[in-house]
């Protein structure tokens, strides 16, 4: 019998998206400013969001995932409205308009969609690879190295605004910094959450798909505003992902 898309290690439908938003990168670049955008710009945080909450649940069960999206995204709302408001762990910033109305002012509404998943899928990562203690680590360590592509792109965007600039494509080092300590405590979180489920049991493919989605995005953002090391890093992290993601088909199809 021919394999179904399910069945695949890397599945075509998550080709397919990749290369979508990849190109969409082109018109958020480019066009900007077009009627829409905004809501737009939550549509595509919902849909590239999605793949890691489902992943989540079927793998936690309702109640578990509940509660770790539940306790990451009062995590990252904190974090960032502390950091905007006092300029830590981050440094001065604030974000741009473009990500629309923000809860007190701070942190915009969509925070969620965009920074669950990816701790969702830095955790999943290293799911079943060695302590607890050192997932967490090499999970916050990924996660500044994603945000070495997303930074870059966000800025050029207007996304996010840092005053004094920076050596990092206008982002200061004192960013990376932040996302280390950030970075520890919601994979430490997630990590928390989960228990067993991310240290013993074969976890699901699935939970890589949003980041590998988000960061897809931010390869266009990169290429079409010429921004060279974010694009070649986008690009290895994704190569990353995606050898990670037919390791955990592979090991998953073995124990069914």
């Amino acid at each position: 019998m021919p394999k179904t898309a399910a069945a695949r290690p890397v599945p075509r439908v998550l080709i397919a998206a990749c290369v979508f938003l990849f190109l969409s990168g082109f018109f958020v670049v480019r066009f900007p400013d077009v009627p829409g955008a905004s809501v737009g710009s939550y549509v595509f945080n919902v849909l590239i969001a999605l793949p890691a909450f489902v992943a989540l649940w079927r793998h936690l069960g309702a109640v578990r995932a509940g509660l770790a999206l539940v306790a990451v995204s009062l995590f990252g709302y904190l974090i960032e409205g502390f950091g905007v408001a006092t300029g830590y762990p981050y440094g001065n910033f604030h974000y741009g308009d473009p990500l629309g109305p923000r809860a007190f002012d701070l942190v915009p509404f969509l925070l969620p969609l965009s920074y669950v998943p990816l701790v969702i899928g830095t955790v999943a990562a290293f799911a079943g690879t060695g302590s607890a203690f050192r997932r967490i680590i090499a999970s916050g360590l990924l996660l500044v190295v994603v945000d070495g592509v997303l930074d870059p792109g966000a800025v050029s965007l207007g996304f996010w605004v840092w005053p004094g600039g920076g050596p990092y494509y206008g982002v200061p080092l004192s960013n990376y910094g932040g996302w280390l300590i950030s970075g520890l405590l919601a994979s430490a979180i997630l990590t928390a959450v989960g228990g067993p489920r991310f240290s013993t049991a074969p976890i699901r493919p699935g939970l890589l798909d949003s980041l590998i989605l988000s960061l897809s995005l931010w390869l266009g953002v990169a290429v079409f505003s010429g921004l060279v090391f974010p694009a070649v890093l986008a690009t290895a992290l994704i190569a990353f992902l995606m050898v990670r993601r037919v390791q955990i088909f592979r090991a998953l199809s073995r124990d069914r």
